[in-house]
């Protein structure tokens, strides 16, 4: 697993390390694609089959309070977001960004550290 440099989390859920189908998220290990909400780590199975929808990501448009950054991270590679998801969740008011998975694990916790309503759904990598 990759270590990212720690944080102080006060209360919000911080990314420490990801690699190998893994992440390590406030402390605890969870297998497999996962979404990070500031106060919340939920299975991502959409995340796990490579299918990225609206519907899948219903945790984030429902969250509360509402969630004006989603982060993607789309595995080791880069993965334009598709225009109709980045419209449903413009829709919703709020901006995805789509990146690797390790940029979007450094950049919640960054945005999250600021206090920003973030959200990171995250595919894992083998």
């Amino acid at each position: 697993m990759t270590e990212i440099a720690p944080v102080d989390p006060q209360g919000r859920s911080v990314i420490q390390a990801y690699g190998g189908g893994r992440f390590r998220i406030s402390g605890t290990e969870f297998a497999g694609s996962v979404i990070v909400l500031v106060d919340a780590v939920l299975p991502w199975s959409d995340g796990d089959r490579g299918d990225v929808s609206i519907a899948g990501l219903s945790p984030v448009v429902e969250a509360e309070p509402a969630v004006e950054i989603l982060l993607l991270g789309t595995g080791s590679t880069m993965r334009p977001l598709a225009p109709d998801l980045r419209g449903a969740l413009k829709r919703h008011g709020i901006v995805g960004d789509a990146m690797d998975t390790g940029a979007a694990c450094r950049t919640f916790n960054i945005l999250a550290g600021e206090d920003r309503r973030v959200a990171a759904a995250l595919m894992a990598d083998a």
